[in-house]
């Protein structure tokens, strides 16, 4: 038995984003596993007082909650053999052994993507996270591919990890249709985008593509101000697209839910993804897709996403209209995309971090020939 410490931090973050969904869920599920393992449930300081809105501690559970500040719990590294970083960030203190998840590297794959400032302090934060690290959980191929090219990390301390996804209870033709015309207006089409209205999500991309459709098409970016939005709400402002382009702003899950249910589509047209939770919550819920074929994405959507150049401005376009008048493919999309995400487990997930925590804790060279045989049919 060994006690293990996961950085909840993320988890109560107040606007959950994919790291916060990737925390809960992570730290939820493997804290329901059967393991002789203890674990310490560890938050920064400025997240401390919010710990209640996360699990709490009851005589079933096998965890303790920890702050994890430096420098006043130095003593920290003392009751656990390991610390699991869930934000690609070292922990405050050095521990024993080291496992850390890596989401993507986009500022140091793309200058146009963020601050000269946020790319140094990423880098700076990343390098020494994986310089540490006994093992580095990334979620797609794609990503592993990124620390070996960027960082030069070995391919023998990667592991590759897909999430899960949350399964909502399905809704019926007629509430889907009541949410839409809820959203924006009856005879319309809701063309959703999730996520932060940012140059790396190429947003304004999206938007010139609704520019291209017909009118009865209406675009709801569901998501908060990001590096470039300044750009994307000119544009908008300029073209008169107004009352054809919603921004809410960040998006709470219940209002994301709501628009999950009454999107005809979901366009996730961007340039750089280490994962794209996006694309997976769409197709469980019988949305079609239209994505980038670039980076991380055609990993998440398989043979179920409806692919396009993200540089195409028509191509995007295209793509959407397509979606959404050619109803036999629009079926055959969906019907794919529900098979896909049952190949998506938090459970899964949960088992195999789990298996990492093994391979770091003892007998390396056994449990990383187990790894390799386990998985590489996978």
């Amino acid at each position: 038995m060994s006690v293990i410490a996961l950085d909840a931090t993320y988890t109560v973050d107040p606007e959950p984003s994919g790291v916060a969904v990737y925390s809960r869920r992570l730290i939820e599920s493997v804290l329901e596993l059967e393991t002789a393992h203890r674990f310490l449930v560890c938050y920064r300081l400025s997240r401390f007082r919010c710990r209640q809105l996360f699990l709490q501690p009851s005589a079933t559970q096998k965890f303790r909650v920890r702050l994890v500040q430096e420098p006043f719990t130095f003593w920290l590294p003392w009751q656990a053999e390991l610390f699991h970083s869930l934000a690609q960030r070292p922990p405050a203190f050095h521990y024993r052994k080291e496992v850390v998840t890596v989401f993507d590297l986009f500022p140091m794959s793309g200058e146009n993507y963020s601050t000269p400032e946020f790319r140094r302090r990423f880098s700076v934060l990343l390098e020494e996270a994986v310089r540490r690290a006994a093992r580095i959980i990334t979620l797609s191929q794609y990503t592993a591919g990124e620390l070996r090219r960027h960082l030069g990390v070995e391919e023998e301390r990667i592991r590759v990890i897909p999430p899960g996804v949350n399964l909502p209870q399905p809704a019926t033709a007629g509430e889907r249709l009541r949410e839409r015309e809820r959203w924006v207006g009856s005879g319309n089409e809701l063309v959703l985008a999730v996520g932060a209205i940012q140059n790396r999500k190429n947003t304004l991309g999206a938007v010139k593509a609704m520019a291209l459709l017909p009118d009865h098409y209406r675009l709801i970016l569901a998501g908060g101000n990001g590096y470039g939005s300044e750009v994307v709400h000119e544009f908008i402002r300029r073209e008169s697209l107004g009352t054809r382009v919603m921004t809410p702003g960040y998006v709470a899950p219940e209002q994301l839910e709501s628009l999950y249910q009454a999107a005809s589509v979901l366009l996730f047209p961007s340039l750089e993804e280490g994962f794209g939770f996006p694309v997976l919550e769409a197709m469980a819920r019988a949305v079609p897709v239209v994505a980038s074929r670039t980076s991380s994405l055609p990993e998440v959507g398989g043979d179920a996403v409806l692919y396009v150049d993200p540089r195409s401005v028509e191509e995007i376009a295209g793509g959407v209209k397509q979606l959404v008048e050619d109803s036999a493919l629009r079926a055959e999309l969906i019907r794919r995309g529900l098979d896909r995400v049952a190949e998506f487990s938090w459970r899964r997930a949960a088992a195999q971090t789990l298996e990492v925590y093994n391979e770091v804790l003892g007998g390396e060279k056994k449990a990383a020939a187990r790894w390799e045989g386990a998985h590489r049919e996978r």
